[in-house]
Order: structure tokens, then sequence, then C-alpha cells
């Protein structure tokens, strides 16, 4: 099974919402989910990111793969460097 760690859209017409989920590669974008990871609100300035770091390494290191806008995400808040710095020991 390959897994995703990808955006999940809440919220209404042009007020995006997103929920950072952990899900399989196979289901809808709005559809089933293994877990909840965080959140990420992009209306407001700045934009509100909130994600589960321990959680989100745990699923690096398993081998889900993040989609391109949740590796940004990561990537601001130093989630792939820790992961990085994990694998290097």
């Amino acid at each position: 099974m390959a897994v995703r760690i990808r955006l999940k859209r809440m919220g209404a017409k042009k007020a995006p919402f997103y929920r950072v989920v952990v899900s399989d590669s196979r289901s809808p974008r709005d559809g089933r989910f293994i877990e909840e990871i965080g959140t990420y609100n992009p209306v407001t300035q700045p934009a509100q990111i909130n994600i589960s770091e321990d959680r989100a390494l745990h699923w690096l290191q398993t081998g889900a793969q993040p989609s391109d806008t949740v590796r940004n995400l990561f990537s601001k808040l130093g989630i792939l460097q820790k992961n990085h710095e994990m694998k290097q020991k």
C-alpha cells in the first residue's frame, strides 16, 4: 500500500482550510484517511500551520511520501531536516 501525506480540503467556497492527513494514495482527495496529523490555514496572514511533529516524523520514517505542498510545509517547519538528520544517525 502506497501511503501519502497530503492535504484534505475543508472550509467554505473561497475560504479554504486544510487538514494534513496520512492516506492511501488510491483514495480520493477528501476521502478516507488513516490519520490526521495537523492543519493548515492559508487564509490568515501569516498562514497558520499546526502539525504534530512526532507523528509526521513517524510516518516519514515508515515510508510515507509527502505531496509537493506538504513537502513545502514540512521544510518551513524543519521537519524534513530532522528526518534527514535521523536517517544519518
